[in-house]
């Protein structure tokens, strides 16, 4: 009877081990990295671009190779980016069209994209098209979902959003049997153009 007790003492702290040893390495991954696994591990289309010439690059490439000829875009500062390349534009929601955004922070705890009102001014993410084009920086990488709500507070003082919603999973045609996710309909293919500004 010690003999299995002994036994089954040892097994549970060797698993309990194994256990900090994967905590462990998951602390010593940079939120960074860790956004961009998790982002990845999510179904998403991922692109590091060092400086604002490679993300126009990447940009070019990802309209070329889905051939996207026009682009949805809600924010001037992308419109610049879009006459830039010389990429049609459009403010109407089109489904067969992506949609160019920016974001509010990049969550690194689970990979997922948090937007509101100001990006998505009335619209719901479900009202959206399922191609999305997200234009984000290095600096919008927070650790979880309460802190990309208190910066969304702090930026916004005075004109909180309306709506602030969050992208997760980025495999339309993905069949998910957990019952948590059932009705999701904020699922989108999502390409991430991710600007070095640290």
């Amino acid at each position: 009877m010690n003999f299995l007790k002994k036994f089954f003492e040892n097994k549970f702290k060797a698993s309990q081990k194994e256990e900090e040893n994967i905590f462990d390495s998951d602390n010593a991954i940079s939120i960074d990295d860790k956004f961009v696994q998790k982002f990845i591990h999510n179904g998403g289309k991922f692109l590091y671009c060092s400086d604002l010439k490679e993300a126009e690059t990447n940009l070019i490439q990802i309209l070329q190779e889905n051939q996207w000829n026009n682009v949805i875009s809600f924010n001037n500062e992308l419109d610049r980016l879009l006459t830039t390349i010389k990429s049609a534009k459009t403010n109407k929601i089109i489904s067969k069209l992506p949609f160019l955004t920016s974001c509010e922070s990049l969550i690194s705890n689970d990979g997922s994209i948090m937007f509101s009102s100001k990006q998505l001014k009335d619209k719901k993410l479900k009202d959206l098209p399922n191609n999305f084009i997200v234009f984000a920086k290095t600096s919008q990488i927070v650790n979880d979902t309460r802190e990309g709500i208190s910066g969304i507070r702090n930026r916004s003082e005075k004109n909180s959003p309306t709506i602030i919603s969050s992208i997760k999973d980025f495999t339309i045609d993905k069949t998910d049997t957990d019952f948590m996710t059932y009705g999701n309909t904020n699922t989108k293919t999502l390409y991430l153009l991710l600007l070095e500004d640290l």
